[in-house]
């Protein structure tokens, strides 16, 4: 007799399936692609660090006149940041890369998504142990003024990085142009993010433009309770929650009404 499943065990059937297929996908170069996964995201903290040590040596500036960790600062955003670029980036070919799996009643285009979204939570989360040992192994400050802030900024991050993936991922799937400028916008955001310096070091009209971009919230919450030198004194929570809630909404909505258009394109 034929064990009948809920649709909560199938959902989560699909998922480890997709998780699997995507893990082996991301990591299927062989030893190159599983060494790049994990070490490319430090190559690049590193590199941007460099650049920095250049211009304050340059400037004669010892560090902004603030008294933080730089190293544990940049490492924390940028991989934070480059947590919210992967899911964009999954995101936008998530419903091409995985169209002959549609004919599988079982799998929704969304689940492709999910599936990549969990794949990244899980490399970040190898990331950021690699991060914190190689921290304590040299002495840095790594140890998070309040961890579960810190944690929860990192989910939330993740989740309002979803609510955007999903919205450009539907648009792309009609658009391709959406996708193309999505990923064009990126490299700027990097610089205007608060990753590289806290919010406070600018000055009050720089301040009031930067606030207007929701990643600088997520960026300052993070370093806030991360470092003890900083805080979340510009950090406008109820502006975070809209910038997830309604992107979220927004992409729910366009996806139910375009699911079907979306396995048939």
């Amino acid at each position: 007799m034929l064990r009948v499943r809920n649709p909560l065990q199938i959902f989560l059937s699909v998922e480890k399936a997709l998780f699997l297929r995507e893990l082996n996908t991301r990591i299927s170069v062989g030893r190159t692609g599983l060494f790049w996964t994990f070490i490319e995201p430090f190559f690049q903290i590193f590199l941007f660090i460099l650049i920095r040590i250049a211009i304050m040596s340059s400037s004669g500036s010892t560090g902004g006149g603030f008294n933080y960790d730089f190293v544990v600062f940049m490492a924390s955003g940028f991989i934070a940041f480059n947590m919210y670029k992967s899911t964009l980036s999954n995101s936008n070919g998530a419903f091409a890369a995985n169209k002959a799996l549609f004919s599988y009643k079982q799998v929704k285009p969304i689940d492709t998504i999910i599936g990549r979204l969990l794949l990244e939570l899980f490399l970040t989360s190898i990331i950021i142990l690699i991060f914190l040992s190689l921290g304590f192994f040299f002495n840095y400050e790594i140890v998070p003024e309040n961890l579960p802030m810190v944690v929860l900024g990192y989910l939330w991050f993740l989740l309002f990085s979803f609510s955007i993936g999903l919205l450009v991922a539907v648009g792309n799937a009609f658009f391709m142009s959406i996708g193309k400028f999505v990923n064009m916008i990126n490299m700027p955001l990097l610089f205007i993010s608060a990753i590289f310096f806290p919010v406070e070091s600018v000055s009050p009209v720089v301040q009031e433009v930067l606030l207007y971009n929701p990643i600088v919230h997520f960026m300052e919450m993070i370093h806030g309770y991360y470092i003890y030198e900083l805080d979340d004194r510009f950090v406008n929570y109820r502006y975070m929650l809209l910038w997830t809630i309604i992107p979220l909404f927004m992409a729910m909505w366009l996806y139910k009404k375009l699911e079907k258009r979306i396995i048939s394109e």
